[in-house]
């Protein structure tokens, strides 16, 4: 009598145990990064939004020589924002300081503030960005 050979159809449980680790581990890695990369896309709106701001709190310091004049809607600042228009909940600006809210969505909360606080050096403007968006490293 002849051994004939069978040919071994489909996967041994072992070899699905390994490609199902795999896949997990693949996984648990992903996932975070893929969150913290959506949260910094989303936040980048709310950075954005303070351009129109900081370019008006500089104009205003070039006129009055001092930031504490400097608040939405006055000396070509814009007016401020409190009706929410996409990812941003509202914007100030007082006696210089931008500060913005965030609309609570995508994993972002409205805790997660972006704060720019303007620093006069002579007839140019440094900005220092604070809140709980950059605690939270979704801007710098």
């Amino acid at each position: 009598m002849e051994d004939v050979k069978r040919a071994t159809k489909g996967f041994t449980l072992i070899e699905l145990m390994i490609t199902v680790a795999i896949v997990a581990i693949l996984a648990a890695i992903a996932l975070p990064t893929y969150l913290s990369y959506t949260r910094r896309a989303n936040f980048a709106e709310v950075v954005d939004s303070t351009s129109p701001f900081k370019v008006g709190v500089s104009e205003c310091y070039q006129k009055t020589g001092s930031l504490s004049g400097c608040n939405g809607g006055t000396l070509g600042i814009p007016n401020n924002i409190s009706t929410p228009t996409g990812k941003v909940a509202s914007v100030t600006a007082a006696a210089g300081v931008i500060t913005v809210v965030p609309v609570a969505q995508n994993g972002i909360l409205s805790s997660d503030t972006y704060i720019l606080t303007p620093t006069a050096n002579g007839n140019n403007i440094t900005w220092v960005a604070t809140g709980g968006g950059v605690s939270n490293g979704y801007a710098q």
